[in-house]
């Protein structure tokens, strides 16, 4: 990766040209956690807006937005706004716009129902945004739909404040970002798991890319506070509920030569769907549940992240129940 890659790219001539950027921050002392995302989609006139916060009493403040993007010059879109100040060291995040707060996250199973049901109030958002360790470049295509051509993650640290309504929050904590661009479509995974988790000196990323045939692209990296190794080698084993959402992680990563296990609980879920039409205008479903995460290391040590699960629906059900 070069520092210019950490700012936008020229836009490519696919319709569904996409330069998005992701951070995930958790302060285990405040009890808050969570992710923004903000999407160009310039060729579409359009771009993808997401905050998703994890408040302490286990409600969710939840909001999404489609908002009008014609071009790729900058991240600012929908009150959501990332500004690199130095290339893989610094970027501030602010936001400022209305977000939904859920008594269930479940509920957005559902979101018009739960949009209808939930309470709407102010969210002003500041986070000064520091990269803790070397960016880890990789792909996610799977020789289908593109999906992620140029992409990168970084482990990172976070300070600032978030308000939802009249409570505010100071915020010191730790996370993981990503960057990506080229064409991008949510349908092109047939299924994928998408694992991250760290704390002081040491974290983790850990991706699955599953094929209908069975076969899985497998990477990630662990960081150990000095070195960044390529995950060689991955298992991922799953509990789930009666949703067929996931409860429990269990993730055996084989990195330079070490072996990791790590053994997760979700401590919050919400069910995300993107939702198109095939070239023969038949429906297609795709279901992400995002879950903010605690991780153990088999000597104790407690990691903060998210688990992301991404399937295609078929016959009402989620494909990758095999992992």
């Amino acid at each position: 990766m070069r520092p210019e890659d950490d700012y936008t790219h020229p836009v490519g001539p696919e319709v569904n040209f996409n330069e998005s950027m992701y951070f995930h921050v958790h302060d285990p002392g405040a009890g808050l956690g969570g992710f923004v995302r903000l999407a160009n989609r310039p060729n579409e006139g359009r771009g993808e807006m997401t905050i998703c916060l994890y408040l302490p009493d286990g409600k969710v403040a939840f909001a999404f937005q489609r908002p009008e993007v014609l071009s790729n010059e900058r991240f600012d879109a929908a009150g959501l706004r990332f500004v690199v100040r130095e290339p893989f060291q610094h970027i501030d995040i602010t936001f400022d716009g209305e977000v939904f707060v859920l008594d269930d996250p479940s509920q957005l199973a559902d979101p018009g129902a739960a949009f209808r049901g939930s309470r709407e109030l102010r969210c002003a958002l500041e986070l000064a945004i520091t990269g803790v360790a070397p960016v880890f470049d990789h792909t996610f295509e799977t020789g289908e739909e593109s999906f992620a051509p140029h992409h990168y993650e970084q482990l990172l640290s976070a300070r600032g404040r978030v308000r939802i309504g009249a409570r505010s929050t100071e915020v010191v904590g730790y996370g993981l970002r990503d960057h990506s661009w080229g064409p991008r479509s949510w349908q092109a995974p047939w299924f994928y798991r998408w694992l991250h988790g760290s704390t002081d000196g040491f974290g983790f990323m850990a991706a699955w890319f599953g094929r209908p045939d069975g076969s899985a692209i497998q990477g990630g990296f662990v960081w150990d506070g000095t070195e960044l190794a390529s995950v060689d080698s991955l298992r991922i084993v799953t509990e789930r509920d009666d949703r067929d959402e996931q409860t429990g992680i269990t993730a055996t990563l084989e990195a330079g030569g070490r072996e990791w296990i790590m053994t997760g609980k979700v401590l919050s879920k919400l069910p995300l769907r993107n939702r198109r039409q095939d070239d023969n205008g038949e429906p297609q479903v795709t279901r992400i549940v995002e879950a903010l995460m605690q991780w153990s290391l088999s000597d104790g040590t407690a990691l903060h992240g998210m688990s992301e699960y991404l399937d295609q629906i078929v016959d009402g059900r989620p494909v990758g129940q095999e992992v």
